[in-house]
């Protein structure tokens, strides 16, 4: 399903109360009981994750304490689908994602992980989140090695033991081949327009819920 930027604005008149219920009701969940240790030395690292429209992940990792930059695009298909007009489509296996940058001696991947469940998006909604459905806002970990892939896999495992969701988390734990930037216009979209109506029901509370609940890890961006 395309998405148009007017359509994601327009959406709002027609949002249902359940709909911005679920954009505004965190979770508390526990702390990954596997996870890497913070190192000792500053350094970067990178995880990519999808879970809904692109602008909403920005907004909220770019307010997670040691993240030092976060990249709005695309992951799961192929370069040459890679533009947010033909990912609206569905049909190119990609997934609206976000490339996440990050200090390992301040905030672990665990813990990255522990806001992607908790505030940044539902993830036991199958292929749509809130007011937005289709397969590029499927939720999905893009593990680029193989000790993101325990940690990610342990901690839906652990999760899915504790029932903190009241249904099954469908977030799929995939291999990250590629990351594309999405286009200009979406980067810190939610910063450049807070005003509108989508980002002002389906996003900011986000961020908020992060600052209430996730005081240790939030910052002033």
């Amino acid at each position: 399903m395309i998405k148009p930027l007017f359509l994601r604005t327009a959406i709002f008149l027609v949002i249902t109360t359940l709909a911005c219920n679920a954009a505004t009701a965190p979770v508390s969940i526990p702390d990954p009981a596997l996870d890497a240790p913070l190192t000792t030395t500053k350094g970067q690292q990178t995880a990519v994750l999808a879970g809904g429209c692109f602008w909403g992940l920005q907004v909220v990792f770019e307010h997670v304490k040691g993240v030092t930059h976060v990249v709005a695009g695309y992951s799961g298909g192929s370069a040459n689908t890679a533009h947010y007009e033909t990912v609206g489509t569905g049909e190119t296996g990609h997934a609206e994602s976000v490339r996440i940058t990050y200090d390992p001696s301040q905030v672990s991947y665990g813990q990255l992980l522990k806001v992607f469940f908790a505030v940044a998006h539902d993830p036991t909604e199958l292929n749509r989140q809130g007011p937005d459905s289709g397969t590029q806002y499927r939720s999905v970990i893009f593990y680029a090695n193989e000790e993101q892939k325990r940690i990610a896999e342990a901690y839906i495992e652990q999760l899915n033991q504790a029932k903190v969701f009241e249904g099954p988390i469908v977030t799929q734990v995939t291999a990250l081949n590629a990351f594309y930037p999405a286009e200009a216009y979406h980067q810190d979209y939610a910063i450049h327009h807070p005003d509108a109506p989508y980002i002002a029901v389906n996003d900011l509370p986000k961020v908020e819920n992060l600052r209430k609940q996730l005081p240790n890890l939030y910052k002033q961006r």
